[in-house]
């Protein structure tokens, strides 16, 4: 017989429901997890209205694991995202950017009765990863999406020396204040919110700019321009409110899973040289450094609690979905951990 579990999931209408689903005996490749935490993250919100096991920033301890699994124990504390499985084979995976395989299977598309708001979990052994002894599943349920999404950008092209803009300061951008700061950069907010500047500078940003309001930000008073701009923020912005404090060369990244049309000034991206990159999660290997770095350097996730209940997820849902979330939203089975 296979673990039985309690799941959370979307419903056609839009309604969190409650189900009990009987996993099958494990695959050779796969590992059951006990759900202990579940972070939850905006995507989530795309998916309530599918048939499907909701979450998928989960941590828990392992149960049994297939035939063929080394890389973890049973007692393990691991930890996974979006993805189950990449193929191995593809440009993607050979070049060692995994988070970009074509084939990979992943939360939404794949494995839908998988998701970590659920008591088990059944993981495919190649993308789950040990969590530090030092770090709490508090911090880490958040650090498996929001935090490997802001952690990728920042390691691949941030430079000591580089000014780092971080617009807005919400679950992504709260998380790459402390990233970017812990990494020696200096960390510049813009943010729509004054009553978040104190929080900000706390966490390690060097200078804060209040947007609200503004419509030429050349007049914020930005006396050193911008090297890397991350956009943290789900609001659709006008990219070009930014291009008069942005270096040349400047990189920008938007983060945030959106619908929408992101336009920009042509002329001056050219003339300056101005790059716009999407980014999605981290590879394997980046996930892993993420994790050891944040429990290395102190990076602590701002976390509201909710118990892992009907009751609980569809109050964080709701408070998600309402934008009155500071900063991520942890539901756990026993709500005092």
């Amino acid at each position: 017989m296979g673990l039985e579990s309690i799941q959370f999931c979307g419903s056609p209408c839009g309604e969190i429901v409650q189900k009990t689903f009987v996993h099958p005996e494990l695959a050779a490749d796969e590992v059951a997890v006990k759900v202990t935490h579940s972070g939850l993250c905006g995507t989530d919100l795309h998916f309530v209205t599918t048939d499907m096991v909701l979450g998928h920033e989960a941590i828990g301890i392992v149960h049994s694991i297939g035939s063929d699994v080394s890389a973890v124990k049973v007692g393990d504390r691991v930890g996974w995202g979006y993805p189950n499985w990449t193929c191995g084979k593809c440009e993607w995976c050979l070049r060692g950017e995994d988070n970009y395989c074509p084939n990979w299977k992943i939360y939404g598309l794949a494995d839908l009765e998988q998701g970590g708001l659920s008591s088990v979990s059944v993981r495919k052994e190649q993308w789950l990863f040990k969590i530090p002894e030092s770090m709490s599943s508090e911090d880490a349920a958040p650090l498996m999406c929001g935090g490997s999404t802001v952690w990728t950008p920042l390691v691949n092209h941030v430079k000591p020396y580089h000014r780092v803009g971080i617009v807005g300061i919400g679950g992504l951008g709260h998380l790459a204040i402390q990233f970017a700061a812990k990494m020696g950069v200096e960390v510049v907010v813009f943010s729509a919110t004054e009553s978040k500047r104190g929080e900000a500078l706390q966490l390690g940003a060097k200078e804060f700019y209040l947007t609200q309001n503004i419509d030429d930000y050349s007049a914020l008073g930005i006396t050193k321009q911008i090297d890397r701009l991350i956009i943290c923020t789900s609001a659709k912005l006008n990219l070009g409110l930014f291009y008069p404090i942005l270096n040349a060369q400047a990189m920008i990244f938007p983060l945030t899973a959106s619908d929408g049309e992101l336009t920009v000034p042509y002329f001056a991206t050219v003339r300056n040289g101005l790059h716009i990159s999407g980014s999605v999660i981290a590879t394997r290997f980046m996930q892993k450094k993420a994790l050891e770095f944040a429990a290395r350097n102190g990076v602590h996730v701002i976390v509201e609690r909710f118990p892992m209940t009907l009751d609980g997820v569809q109050a964080a849902m709701a408070r998600l979905r309402d934008g009155k979330m500071r900063y991520r939203a942890v539901l756990s089975w026993n709500n005092n951990d």
